[in-house]
């Protein structure tokens, strides 16, 4: 950080999210006192713990080590929270009210990325997987970019990727408004599908937030927009403004695409050159789509081409992102963070174009009750085009219960005649007495907490 940043310990509420805890990982790597809160211990915390990361799971202000609340040394003292942190919350109202300085993840990301030249990516879906193949292909070449993603990279198993090179990569996220605290260089737009409407209120002011992060794009910078979406070029005249998509014509799309067991090989044609037979080293059209793009940012920061096409052999991708945990002769297992009814579709189709002809069976667990009372009927399509599905309690993550609003609404929405409302403690037991030859978990909460357990199963499956 630059010598205008005046703080010497930084105090994260909420640090086990996955943004704060790439924060957090930056400046503990920095020099900086790192400590923090979580609601419950995961992976993630974890993990920060074992990076000699403090961390307590109580709302209590007695858990915090003394150096971060001494009210005499509160001008060294940065106090981070996420948007879900409620106002109510007792340590959040200790600081604000003894005169500590808060700031919101977002706008300390913002900060950050003020040092370097930085590449942002948003989209309702798809930013994770191309911002971390982006940061891949960059640290791939001698360019040494770092990067705060909002996924764990399977090739570097962090969030944060250092790097001492003049590029940063960051996921934009457009919850709470959070990506408008960036000024990108260059800018990825890859999905404007309604969500975040607790947020936004209507689809409308949510494309509306977009078109203002558009406008944020530094003059002379350059943003890269999927080819379908309607973005009005006025916001921005200062930048150059460039498409991608998926074998229709744009400035950057795919040609003479070929499928070997779910891996593709394909062009991408550029405005100036057809980069041939590229290959990927994971499977999924949609990861094809993501690569596109990925491609389009590494070609305009000037990687050469040799590298790209390597980098791109050797990407393992993101963890729950089309994440294949066990690929056996008899069982397939794989995890995905699909928590939106079009990422629902768009990972079933993947998974129907590499298993052919086999029945799929989903466990879904519905992330907000807001979300799910927003899209139940979106829910109810997309969940019917699988041939069996297990549905969860909802994960409620930041918000209250609401009157009425259970998983119950999206089944009576369906048509599908094998479709089951589980108790999470009763899941196990189901798969295991009848086991699906493809099963895939999907959900943004805590259903993550099933892959190991699911993952040991089917390999027991496999090997019977």
């Amino acid at each position: 950080m630059s010598n205008r940043f005046p703080y010497k310990r930084l105090y994260f509420i909420g640090i086990g999210g996955i943004g704060m805890s790439a924060l957090a990982r930056f400046f503990k790597g920095q020099g900086f006192a790192v400590a923090g809160y979580d609601r419950v211990s995961s992976p993630l915390t974890e993990a920060l713990e074992s990076e000699d990361i403090q961390i307590h799971y109580s709302d209590d202000i007695r858990l915090i080590p003394d150096v971060f609340t001494a009210i005499h040394r509160r001008q060294e003292t940065l106090v981070v929270y996420t948007p879900a942190i409620p106002s109510k919350h007792g340590e959040k109202r200790f600081f604000s009210a003894n005169g500590f300085r808060l700031m919101k993840r977002s706008e300390l990301l913002g900060l950050i990325s003020e040092k370097g030249r930085n590449i942002a990516v948003a989209g309702t879906h798809g930013k994770t997987s191309i911002s971390t193949m982006i940061a891949h292909i960059l640290k791939f070449s001698d360019m040494d970019a770092a990067a705060f993603l909002g996924g764990i990279s399977n090739n570097y198993h962090t969030n944060y990727i250092s790097g001492k090179g003049e590029w940063i990569v960051l996921e934009a996220d457009e919850f709470d408004r959070s990506f408008l605290w960036l000024s990108p260089d260059i800018a990825v737009i890859s999905a404007m599908d309604a969500d975040h409407l607790d947020i936004y209120g209507t689809e409308e002011e949510l494309v509306s937030a977009f078109h203002e992060f558009a406008s944020r794009v530094k003059e002379g910078g350059i943003l890269l927009v999927k080819n379908d979406l309607k973005i009005d070029r006025k916001v921005n005249h200062k930048i150059k403004w460039l498409t991608y998509g998926m074998e229709k014509k744009a400035d950057y799309f795919t040609g003479k695409m070929k499928e070997n067991g779910g891996f593709y090989s394909f062009d991408i044609h550029t405005p100036d050159s057809v980069i041939e037979d590229l290959r990927l080293g994971i499977p999924g059209k949609i990861n094809v789509q993501n690569a596109v793009v990925a491609v389009a940012v590494a070609e305009l920061v000037g990687v050469d081409e040799h590298t790209i096409r390597k980098a791109l052999l050797l990407f393992k991708g993101v963890k729950r992102r089309f994440d294949i945990r066990v690929l056996g002769e008899k069982y397939v297992y794989i995890d995905d963070y699909a928590h939106h009814p079009c990422e629902i579709s768009t990972t079933l189709e993947s998974v129907r174009s590499m298993f052919p002809g086999k029945k799929i069976t989903t466990v879904f667990q519905p992330h907000l009750y807001s979300r799910t009372r927003d899209f139940a009927e979106d829910f109810a399509q997309s969940l019917d085009q699988f041939d069996r599905l297990i549905i969860l309690d909802i994960y409620p993550a930041r918000e209250d219960p609401v009157p009425g609003v259970s998983s119950g609404i999206i089944l009576e929405k369906m048509t599908l005649k094998q479709k089951y409302w589980l108790k999470k403690e009763e899941l196990m037991a189901f798969i295991e007495k009848d086991p699906p030859e493809v099963l895939l978990t999907m959900g943004a909460g805590d259903i993550d907490c099933f892959v190991k357990p699911l993952e040991k199963v089917y390999h027991r499956l496999n090997n019977e």
